[in-house]
């Protein structure tokens, strides 16, 4: 009844087009109940990564009136929380369906509302919005964008004045605005033509040499200059910027997949747009192997993603995880750092609670302190914002291939990871090695690492409640052992405690709440078990180590003996 009800109310809406009308109607007509109850059967909420759903009819939809009533939301929001200062916002989007669109009812609604707007001009990456924010002295901004998710997606990100995504109590009290709003009319989606600017290349040329700013080896470059760099957009925004930044660096042999060069939000050449998924790269490698290239790179839809590719032992070209990416990055950064005499005992790094502890084992050896945050990299940006003026934020990352290095953007930057990663890439090739081997002498020194991630999607409103079920299960009865280790800790970020399985010992987490479990090994393995914030899906994080290698250790070998538990664990918990 309930969902009924909410599809009534848009029927009896004035502000309601016909198509939509007409949609919901053959909805509620059909025998099949399932589509009109996960289209109305709850509102879009901010989760970890914003407003993100199907696009379509219903509250529980991406269309016009649910990213209207969010627009007006945070129209109201924002005056309550700045009051009589003057308000600005930037606007961004990518190439997904209707993500202009999308992007310019959001600039009409703030400029209704007496807000002035810079609105990008074209599809720009989600980082530049970051950037753009800080750069124009905005209170807030708004990118269109589902990053990897299906084509069927999109998605609203939204933004705080120090350019990184809303954290609590930002994002709560702009979801209490939203739910605030009774009926359309209160959308104000009348355009002031007056108060929206189109910005574009000069925006561009400011982000573009902040990122050259942060080049730690161009000597190396100008040596490295020819190396082949294989580089795919996957039909998103990185072909916007990646390109240039590149030859900015001074990297001259560039070569773009041009298959997926076009920005299409169908996403032809790809299952899913997402450069997590081998088949993503597929042609990227194909093209790799033509031109025996030293690189290979593939940025998401809204380029703050990365993944990549490198030479392995065989000469084969092998798929970095986002842990093993991150690790190259933090090492070279650190390295250079220490080499350049940059460090002053005052600097940091940042990782999440799911990504690997390697970063935290690189770090110590470089003697610069190691943060850990909650899963989103609003979170990482927070900490960054909080520390401002007391340390110095070097880089840091996320193990679904996310990264930011320096802090003039305030979200995971796909743009600037490519630069470095392919400067990291130069720096290794210049002293004759690769970066597999500078991964292998990596693991030497601090123990091989293996982390997995299994993800189950659950959809629609009963893959809700069973998610829902599945995490209550495992917090009130815990595994005893996976993959035939016992399970020695639980850390319950909801509940905020660490609890001893054997001792029955209790610490304080000292994090926010997040729905999140941790279980911890007698042999140092890590899982971690949550649903995601932007995906109807249940994710499972593993990651497991070994610290006894030999000097002349089989990488490969290592990988399918680590495998072997990590699918023993996975196997488990499925069950």
């Amino acid at each position: 009844m309930d969902v009924l009800t909410k599809a009534q109310k848009w029927l009896d809406s004035n502000q309601i087009d016909d198509t939509t009308k007409s949609e919901i109607r053959r909805l509620m007509s059909s025998s099949d109940d399932t589509q009109l109850t996960d289209s109305f059967y709850k509102d879009l909420e901010f989760g970890t990564g914003g407003l993100r759903g199907i696009m379509g009819v219903g509250s529980n939809r991406m269309n016009k009136y649910t990213v209207g009533t969010a627009t007006q939301g945070l129209c109201n929001y924002l005056k309550k929380a700045f009051g009589e200062t003057p308000l600005k916002v930037a606007v961004a989007h990518d190439s997904r369906n209707q993500s202009r669109d999308f992007a310019v009812i959001t600039a009409d609604i703030f400029s209704s509302n007496g807000i002035e707007v810079y609105l990008f001009e074209s599809l720009r990456p989600t980082p530049e919005l970051s950037f753009a924010i800080r750069k124009y002295g905005c209170q807030s901004g708004v990118v269109v964008t589902a990053s990897h998710n299906p084509k069927e997606y999109n998605g609203y990100k939204a933004y705080w004045s120090d350019g990184a995504q809303l954290i609590p109590p930002h994002d709560k009290n702009v979801i209490a605005e939203v739910q605030s709003i009774d009926s359309f009319e209160e959308i104000k989606f009348q355009s002031d033509p007056s108060l929206i600017h189109s910005i574009g290349q000069e925006t561009d040329d400011d982000y573009l040499d902040m990122i050259k700013d942060l080049s730690l080896s161009p000597e190396v470059i100008e040596r490295q200059k020819d190396m082949k760099i294989v580089f795919s957009s996957i039909h998103g925004t990185g072909i916007t910027l990646v390109p240039p930044v590149l030859e900015k660096f001074g990297f001259d042999n560039v070569h773009v997949v041009e298959e997926q060069a076009e920005a299409d939000g169908n996403f032809p050449t790809v299952i899913y747009p997402n450069p997590e998924e081998a088949e993503a790269l597929s042609l990227a490698l194909k093209k790799a192997e033509a031109i025996d290239a030293d690189l290979v790179m593939a940025t998401d839809p809204d380029s703050d993603r990365v993944g990549i590719a490198v030479k392995n032992s065989k000469g084969e070209f092998q798929l970095m995880n986002g842990n093993q990416t991150a690790a190259l990055l933090v090492y070279y950064l650190l390295k250079k750092w220490k080499e350049n005499g940059k460090l002053t005992g005052k600097e940091f790094v940042v990782k999440t609670i799911v990504t690997t502890d390697l970063l935290t084992e690189i770090a110590n050896d470089f003697g610069v302190k190691m943060y850990e945050t909650l899963t989103g990299f609003k979170y990482i940006a927070e900490l960054i914002r909080l520390l401002e003026g007391k340390e110095e934020f070097i880089g840091g990352g996320e193990e679904s291939y996310g990264y930011l290095i320096g802090d003039k953007v305030r979200d995971k930057d796909a743009i600037a990871s490519c630069a470095m990663i392919a400067e990291m890439a130069a720096w290794t090739l210049d002293q004759g090695k690769t970066p597999f081997e500078l991964l292998l002498e990596i693991y030497q020194q601090h123990g091989m690492y293996l982390e997995g991630l299994k993800s189950v999607t659950k959809k629609g409103k009963s893959g809700a409640d069973e998610i829902k079920a599945m995490m209550e299960g495992f917090r009130s009865s815990p595994p005893e052992e996976l993959g035939g280790e016992k399970v020695t800790i639980l850390k319950d970020y909801q509940a905020s405690i660490s609890r001893n399985l054997i001792t029955g010992e209790e610490e304080a987490i000292d994090l926010p709440k997040s729905n999140v479990l941790q279980f911890f090994t007698e042999k140092g393995s890590k899982i971690s078990v949550r649903p995601s914030g932007t995906e109807p899906k249940i994710k499972f994080y593993f990651s497991v180590k070994n610290k006894d290698l030999s000097e002349s250790f089989n990488y490969f070998t290592e990988v399918e003996s680590l495998q072997e538990t990590i699918t023993q664990m996975t196997n488990r918990l499925d069950g």
